[in-house]
């Protein structure tokens, strides 16, 4: 009867057995309970997790399955009790509207930086508001985690490279379209030899017309067209936050290694990514590249293949360093003829 909220209750004990009947070890009474608590009143629930008393978990699991419901959203997040984990965790899914309430508890952020990691990977978040507690992180001293590209982020705003930032143009531009021409194929295989970085799509705004900090942002959360733009802005910390970027592929990995018009320490980063330097098209890349670092790409020879081992010896844009290891590796396996 519990479960199925037919047990005459007081609102906030209701909660609290709802929640325990959810963990319910019996099948039936643990589904019973959750389609229960789903089809709480929005503003019972309200009303009854704005109590600073209550159990942190108990405004977890009502925060994270009401989080559509604006009053309740509002209320879980505004609550003392309510855990850091619980805002990060909210921060992933919310609105705009959403993430600007979080971004007003400063003291939170500074607790829990994991909150403007999460604020910031999500596309719909204002720019205005991710500049805002960016700049209050680095104002602390506060180093945000789950950011690869948080040196650069940083960068931006202390340099004094932040400027107005316009929402319209930056969503419009971060707008996901299929980018699997560019991101999607086997780099298990041997690219073409300095491959072009692809054009931005015309329908997309142009990349170059956002300010630095929304640009490192893009870089971060856009397409691969947006991580190709990046990669060609003069601006080094854009270029090195879209090869930072967790959406770059294998592919796009393997293509970029070998590119010779990318900054050395693009090339560099990829050289020193241990997951992309066990793919096979991304090592032949990185030989295959003059800007990549000698040490690196010694370290990657004896693993060519004999074809590309062989084409790589006769070309003329390799370092003799590289050539004349590659022949001495390929003396090796002809037992010495």
């Amino acid at each position: 009867m519990a479960a199925r909220g037919m047990m005459p209750l007081p609102p906030l004990d209701q909660l609290f057995v709802l929640f325990q009947l959810a963990l319910d070890a019996d099948t039936g009474i643990a589904q019973a309970a959750r389609a229960t608590a789903g089809g709480l009143p929005e503003k019972l629930l309200s009303g009854t997790l704005a109590d600073p008393t209550i159990d942190p978990r108990v405004l977890d699991y009502f925060g994270q399955l009401a989080a559509d419901k604006p009053s309740v959203f509002d209320t879980v997040v505004l609550n003392p009790s309510a855990n850091d984990e619980t805002i990060a965790t909210l921060a992933v899914r919310a609105g705009a509207r959403e993430i600007d309430l979080i971004a007003q508890n400063e003291q939170r952020l500074l607790r829990h930086p994991e909150i403007i990691a999460a604020m910031y990977m999500n596309r719909r978040a204002r720019m205005s508001t991710i500049d805002r507690v960016v700049e209050l992180a680095v104002r602390n001293n506060v180093r945000v985690p789950g950011l690869a590209a948080w040196d650069e982020v940083a960068r931006a705003l202390t340099g004094g490279l932040s400027s107005t930032n316009d929402d319209s143009i930056f969503e419009q531009v971060v707008a996901p379209i299929d980018d699997s021409a560019i991101t999607a194929g086997d780099a298990d295989q041997a690219l073409p030899e300095d491959e072009a970085l692809p054009d931005e799509p015309a329908k997309k705004i142009p990349f170059r017309d956002l300010p630095v900090s929304a640009k490192i942002r893009a870089a971060t959360l856009g397409d691969g067209f947006v991580r190709a733009a990046a990669l060609r802005d003069p601006l080094r910390m854009v270029a090195m936050a879209a090869i930072k970027s967790p959406g770059v592929t294998d592919m796009e990995a393997a293509r970029y290694a070998g590119n010779q018009v990318l900054s050395e320490d693009v090339i560099r980063y990829i050289a020193t990514k241990r997951e992309w330097t066990k793919v096979y098209g991304v090592k032949v890349s990185l030989c295959r590249n003059p800007k990549a670092p000698v040490a690196e790409t010694s370290r990657l020879l004896p693993f060519l293949r004999e074809k590309d081992l062989q084409a790589l010896i006769k070309s003329k844009g390799v370092p003799s360093a590289v050539v004349a290891q590659a022949r001495k590796i390929q003396l090796s396996r002809r037992g010495g003829k």
